[in-house]
C-alpha cells in the first residue's frame, strides 16, 4: 500500500471512529439523563403524596345587608360583599370611594373606624388614613358560604358571635 493510500483512508477511518464515539457518548448521556428522571419521581412521590383534588368556592359570597356578628374583641369585620377586582395599591384604594368618611356619608356604607388615622402609637395623623391601616384586605377579609376545607371548632367568645 503506497504512502498516498494510507493517507486517503485515514479521514474515513477517524469518521467510522467518530461516528461510533457520538453513539456510545449519546448512550451514556441518554442513560444519565433517563435515571435522573425516574430519581426525581421518586423524590416527588415521597416528599409530595396523592396531589388533593380540593377546590374551594372562595367566591360564593352570600347575599346579605346586615353586618355579621363579631366572634371576638377587636376583631376586624368581614366584608359583606365581593372585593374581586378591587385595586388597592399604594395610590388608589377603592374600598375608600364608599368607606371614607365623607363617602360614607353618601353611600350608607360602614366607614372606617378612627383607629384606621392613628400611628403606632396611637396619634392621629390627620384626615389620611394612616399607612399601617390603608391596605384592608390585611385585616379584612370577605365572607363566603362555603363548607371548611379543615375542621373548625372556634368557639366565640362569650356574649359574641351568633
Amino acid at each position: 500500500m503506497s504512502v498516498l493510500k494510507m493517507y486517503s483512508l485515514l479521514p474515513q477511518d477517524l469518521i467510522i471512529r467518530g461516528n461510533k464515539m457520538i453513539k456510545k457518548t449519546s448512550l451514556i448521556l441518554t442513560a444519565l439523563f433517563a435515571t435522573s428522571v425516574m430519581a426525581a419521581d421518586n423524590i416527588d412521590n415521597y416528599l409530595q403524596g396523592a396531589p388533593e383534588d380540593v377546590k374551594p368556592a372562595f367566591h360564593n359570597v352570600p347575599k346579605q345587608s346586615e353586618l355579621p356578628p363579631l366572634n371576638y374583641v377587636n376583631q376586624p369585620p368581614t366584608i359583606p360583599h365581593s372585593v374581586k377586582n378591587y385595586q388597592i395599591t399604594k395610590n388608589v384604594n377603592q374600598c375608600l370611594n364608599c368607606h371614607s368618611v365623607e363617602a360614607s356619608r353618601i353611600t350608607g356604607a360602614t366607614r372606617i373606624s378612627p383607629t384606621h388615622f392613628m400611628d403606632r402609637n396611637g396619634n392621629f395623623v390627620g384626615g389620611e388614613t394612616a399607612p399601617r391601616r390603608y391596605f384592608c384586605l390585611q385585616c379584612h377579609v370577605s365572607q363566603s358560604d362555603v363548607e371548611p376545607i379543615v375542621p373548625n371548632e372556634f368557639k366565640p367568645m362569650k356574649g359574641y358571635g351568633e
